[in-house]
């Protein structure tokens, strides 16, 4: 290993060179120690950057410590705790409180990208490598533990049977995977298998993709779970094996791409699966949407007369990082696809809410929040939902199953109108 010395400028400061494409020193240099002992305890994690404030009502970032008001609950608590677990001066034992101050994360980043405006830190990374560590430890949290079971028993997270898994896609014009070779594999995922209300968005992929003429093929039964979640909750052992998998059964089937319309499961395979060998290119059906309009190979000509808002999902946005910070330069992720794609609809009224791109307020699923504290899920739901209709639109559009389940609960539990779409659904009614 080649190690990148600092060079001294002309002020006499040390200064490390900047690669954007690199990622050494997070790979070589990265020090849960040093970052937590160097947070500068600023607050910046818990707002968006002020410049960046639209409306004073949607100016936080953390769900977290704004529904619970304790600093311990803010990403700068957690580097507290942190530090004081590293240090040894904490553990589950004589703290009780700990796993749920560390759980209570949705693992949205929203934290890691205002820091990463003013300081550069790694926040989110701190928050995911100590959920490993306390799952290494035993120190488990009881309400993920059906979870577990669930994964262990059926290779998914949604208490769904194997052998339902492929459901979704019955009567539907399209090669099984595990007979036939395929140059693409569609990943439906967990959220979208086992849950009816979320099938016509996997169906509505799939049929594009064929109309597109797109060499596509599915795992039905046989698809496992991408392994997000488990990692997101700090089981490195689970999620590689999943992963493993995957990978094993796309090589059997020829695959060289996978798709997915599913932003856990694009994050899996487009950030994670690289760091253990994975050489498939991974896309999100956004993407795709994007490319085929552009290229006026899918003609949107039926107007849309509608006012809707997006919603950016954390694993698509914000998270889709390469975690090297370049000033004056958003966090990477894909945000100018579906707004080109939306704006692309005849008649659409597209309006945004106050809280975007790396700055989007959270659903609420992630990290394991929704299995384990629902009402902290569902509350922060609801604020988004409450933001979409500050700005007046009368539906949001996402582009993740986990998002859209998590808004349609929060409207009914509202009992408002507001309707919810993911984007797939949006561009078949324009087609």
């Amino acid at each position: 290993m080649t190690v990148v010395e600092p060079k001294v400028n002309n002020t006499g400061h040390r200064v490390w060179p900047v690669a954007p494409t690199d990622d050494w020193y997070h790979k070589y240099y990265y020090d849960m120690r040093k970052v937590t002992w160097n947070c500068a305890r600023c607050s910046v994690c818990k707002w968006i950057d002020s410049w960046e404030v639209k409306d004073a009502r949607f100016a936080k970032v953390c769900p977290s410590h704004h529904r619970y008001l304790f600093d311990a609950y803010s990403c700068q608590g957690r580097m507290d705790l942190a530090l004081a677990v590293i240090d040894g001066r904490l553990n589950p034992d004589n703290a009780p409180k700990l796993l749920d101050v560390i759980y209570k994360c949705n693992t949205c980043g929203g934290c890691d990208a205002s820091c990463k405006r003013h300081q550069d830190m790694e926040p989110l990374r701190v928050m995911l490598d100590l959920r490993a560590r306390m799952v290494e430890e035993g120190a488990l949290l009881p309400q993920h533990m059906p979870v577990l079971e669930s994964l262990k028993k059926e290779d998914n997270t949604m208490f769904g049977r194997k052998a339902d898994r492929g459901k979704w896609a019955e009567g539907l014009r399209v090669k099984d995977a595990t007979q036939e070779k395929c140059e693409v594999v569609f990943h439906a995922g967990c959220a979208v298998s086992f849950d009816p209300d979320l099938w016509k968005m996997a169906r509505g992929a799939v049929d594009i993709l064929n109309r597109a003429g797109v060499d596509v093929g599915i795992l039905g039964k046989d698809e496992t779970c991408c392994g997000c979640k488990m990692f997101d909750m700090g089981y490195r052992g689970e999620f590689l094996k999943y992963a493993e998998n995957n990978m094993d059964a796309w090589k059997r089937a020829g695959a060289k791409t996978v798709v997915t319309a599913c932003a856990d499961g694009y994050y899996a395979i487009k950030r994670l699966y690289p760091e253990i060998g994975s050489k498939f290119e991974a896309l999100h059906m956004v993407q795709v949407l994007e490319r085929l309009i552009r290229e006026d190979r899918l003609r949107l000509s039926r107007p849309v007369k509608m006012k809707v808002t997006w919603h950016d999902p954390c694993h698509m946005g914000r998270r889709d990082n390469d975690r090297v910070y370049v000033p004056g330069k958003a966090i990477m992720g894909l945000y100018e696809e579906p707004r080109s794609i939306i704006r692309a609809i005849p008649g659409i009224n597209f309006v945004e809410m106050f809280r975007i791109k790396e700055y989007a307020w959270c659903c609420g699923t992630g990290g394991g929040v929704k299995e384990a504290y629902p009402d902290f899920s569902l509350w922060t739901a609801i604020e988004r939902i409450k933001e979409a209709q500050a700005v007046g639109a009368e539906a949001i559009v996402t582009a993740c199953p986990w998002c859209e389940r998590q808004f349609m609960d929060a409207v009914s539990e509202m009992g408002v109108g507001m309707k919810v779409f993911d984007i797939i659904e949006l561009v078949q009614m324009a087609i």
